[in-house]
């Protein structure tokens, strides 16, 4: 009797034990100085990672006929896909990955508890294709911040999420490092609102691209004043093939870094030119020349795509085929054994070297004043409680459009972002829908208000009869609007637009009567 109970003993430990394991807890990564530390083991940690964003192709959707809910997959809300990759990461030795987009209203319970049971970490971009900075026409506003807090909100609770990317190559040559304020200001209010929310302090930083003309300035630009960077990434692709690290350009990258103030890596590496890639650059990235300055990299990429990035390529029924590169990749990653240090030992002989922030000049030409944070209660009052409404428009093409004719007719100053000189207008903060309703109402106040209906009035706009009824805090804003339109235009449209425009809505009203015309033939011929 007693040998049975033992037995029964014994199997309820081992399923204890067992229930214990599948929830294993990583503990998370903490920057401190210019290196990251297990914050359990507070030894140093190094990134041995992999970038991990799989895509849709175009043939795929057209041939599928879906209508999907985003133009992005999630690898770590679809069980199908992180479970039949965990074993192929593992096998490649890797600690860390890199997504570049996930959906937020989705669950991640189930892909980010196997990493952490599989001992890897994630990077996440907070941004996604149609949500996202840019280098072009750069804001920061309403709707790009919700994004960012809403990944924030969804992801900050897992243990093994390493941080977060605010911004990836978003200025990478010298004709867009205006865009470099707007990615700096997005650092300094995620980190507020991660600092505001119940969640562990979650690293916020960068990922640029490797731009002679701008290398220096970027980096020295998100580590200055007031509001830095967690962490700082380099897409790096200097190494190829058989190269060296006196030969290849990592030699002059390490100098360069040397006592940078946070923790940088490579947040790509893997030059395609020789293919399969023999990595051997792997070597020299943890090896004693490099990792004083590094905290490691990320490849890119795991899936083959038209690019030939890969290690793997992923058959249409699911199949995972190991390519030449990952051989060669699971190899390198299997001998790299940095030498890492305590963060008690760090603290000892770490000197912190804060950066001056970069002077303008040809090359650099970002101002150091900030957008502010977007304020999404103001940015509602011109989405709810003005005459003129602006539907959401196809592309930014359209915006434009618009905004080069209206704001050649009223003073669009007030939704106006320079990153050089470092103004923004009142509204510069709320989205394009919001500022198109903005300046189309201004037409509106100042033309004759008798026939209750907006200038250009067609399809993309509707007249408000709502907006009269405004009260409380948007009756400020909107009486500030009205003020506010009998300014002078700063813009000048060509003839061209002017005429485009202005006779837009005679057009439709021609068509109108030529159906009308034709419908009176119609009954007179029965």
């Amino acid at each position: 009797m007693l040998f049975k109970y033992y037995w029964v003993s014994l199997i309820f430990l081992r399923l204890i034990s067992a229930q214990n394991s599948s929830s294993v807890k990583l503990a998370p990564i903490e920057a401190y100085g210019n290196k990251f530390f297990n914050s359990k083991t507070k030894e140093q940690f190094f990134i041995k990672g992999i970038a991990y964003q799989p895509s849709r192709a175009l043939d795929e959707v057209s041939a599928d006929g879906i209508i999907y809910e985003t133009n992005y997959i999630d690898p770590l809300a679809d069980t199908s896909i992180c479970l039949r990759d965990l074993p192929y990461l593992k096998k490649l030795h890797v600690n860390t990955v890199r997504v570049y987009s996930i959906d937020p209203t989705k669950n991640h319970d189930e892909c980010m508890e196997a990493f952490a049971n599989a001992g890897i970490y994630v990077l996440l971009d907070l941004s996604e294709p149609d949500v996202s900075i840019s280098r072009d026409f750069p804001t920061w506003d309403v709707q790009i911040f919700q994004r960012y807090k809403d990944v924030v909100d969804a992801m900050s609770t897992y243990d093994n999420v390493l941080g977060y990317f605010a911004g990836n190559e978003v200025t990478n040559d010298k004709t867009n490092t205006d865009a470099s304020p707007f990615v700096k200001a997005s650092i300094r209010d995620i980190k507020k609102h991660i600092a505001s929310a119940p969640y562990r302090n979650v690293p916020v930083g960068y990922s640029t691209n490797d731009d002679s003309d701008t290398r220096d300035s970027l980096a020295n630009y998100f580590v200055c004043g007031e509001f830095e960077a967690d962490f700082y990434g380099i897409n790096m692709y200097e190494w190829c093939g058989y190269s060296s690290y006196g030969g290849s350009g990592y030699r002059e990258r390490t100098m360069e870094f040397k006592n940078f103030p946070v923790p940088v890596f490579f947040s790509e590496f893997g030059c395609n030119s020789v293919r399969p890639r023999p990595f051997t650059e792997v070597g020299a990235l943890y090896g004693p020349l490099m990792t004083p300055v590094w905290s490691g990299g990320l490849v890119y990429m795991y899936f083959e795509e038209e690019n030939e990035y890969g290690v793997v390529k992923v058959t249409k029924n699911g199949q995972v085929i190991e390519l030449e590169d990952f051989k060669y990749l699971q190899n390198e990653f299997g001998k790299a054994k940095p030498k890492t240090i305590t963060i008690q030992k760090h603290l000892e002989n770490h000197k912190s070297t804060k950066r001056k922030c970069p002077q303008k000049s040809m090359l650099w030409k970002a101002s150091i004043d900030l957008p502010p944070q977007p304020d999404s209660d103001k940015c509602k009052c011109l989405e709810e409680n003005l005459p003129c409404i602006s539907s959401s428009l196809k592309d930014s093409q359209s915006y434009k459009n618009y905004f080069d004719y209206i704001c050649a007719q009223v003073d669009c100053s007030d939704i106006e972002s320079n990153g050089v000189d470092g103004q923004y207008g009142k509204y510069s903060d709320c989205n394009a829908k919001q500022k198109l309703s903005l300046q189309l109402s201004k037409l509106y106040y100042n033309s004759d208000k008798n026939n209750n209906e907006c200038p250009l009035s067609n399809k993309d706009f509707y007249f408000n009869f709502k907006s009269y009824k405004t009260k409380g805090k948007c009756e400020a804003v909107v009486n500030s609007i009205k003020e506010s339109a009998k300014s002078k235009p700063t813009k000048k449209v060509s003839e061209d637009k002017n005429e485009e425009f202005s006779n837009k809505g005679n057009e439709e009203k021609i068509w109108s009567l030529l159906l009308v015309l034709t419908a009176g033939i119609y009954v007179l011929f029965l």
